[in-house]
């Protein structure tokens, strides 16, 4: 699906997706196309079915958005730190 039909379908409501294609530009990731998994009332719930699923199956690039958002974007932010082992 695209964004603009889970709009239409969910509006106002905070959805749970599966990336199915995306691209990516200035740091900024687009979804353009996405699967829905589930829709939520409340944020925490989202949090928690997002973590369900992310445990499970962590190949699987999910998204939680508002559908009263314009676009189905987030801004890249990349990991650089030090990681150490004891």
């Amino acid at each position: 699906m695209q964004w603009s039909e889970i709009c239409e379908k969910y509006p106002n409501q905070i959805v749970l997706v599966e990336a199915l294609r995306t691209s990516s530009k200035d740091n900024i990731r687009t979804v353009e196309e996405m699967s829905i998994l589930s829709d939520f009332r409340d944020n925490m719930d989202a949090w928690k079915e997002y973590k369900k699923i992310h445990r499970d199956m962590p190949e699987k690039e999910l998204y939680i958005f508002h559908t009263s958002k314009e676009k189905a974007e987030v801004i890249e932010q990349f990991f650089v730190g030090i990681r150490g082992s004891v």
